[in-house]
């Protein structure tokens, strides 16, 4: 059962304006595996963490650390469901979080879906 939905586009020209102007936002936004990317990346990575906010329904109990974005074995995006962002997720009942991130054209984009295999959990 679908539990949030959640879609994030970030300006990457604009992204990279602000991180210029800014240089703590990387280390404030991103883990430290996250960080050394491309700007693209890092415009992805942001655009999937808002999803995820978005997808919870603005509530949410970790800090932009927690909602780490990994690769799994073939290479696709994932969040990695340790520590307080899979303490939040497991006390809403959620129990797959579904990721697709891409960039192009100048744009960041990512989509966020959250599912519970149990219907009477708490709603996101």
């Amino acid at each position: 059962m679908i539990r949030g939905i959640g879609i994030d586009v970030v300006d990457i020209a604009r992204f990279e304006r602000k991180l210029e102007r800014t240089p703590a936002l990387v280390e404030r936004l991103f883990a430290e595996s996250e960080r050394g990317r491309p700007v693209r990346s890092l415009a992805a990575r942001f655009a999937a963490k808002e999803s995820l906010i978005k997808a919870l329904g603005g509530r949410v109990d970790v800090r932009w650390h927690d909602m780490r974005v990994v690769q799994d074995e073939l290479g696709n995006p994932d969040f990695d469901l340790t520590g307080a962002l899979g303490v939040c997720l497991a006390a809403l009942g959620i129990d797959r979080v579904h990721l697709s991130m891409s960039h192009d054209a100048g744009i960041a984009s990512a989509f966020v879906v959250l599912e519970a295999s149990e219907p009477n959990g708490t709603p996101a």
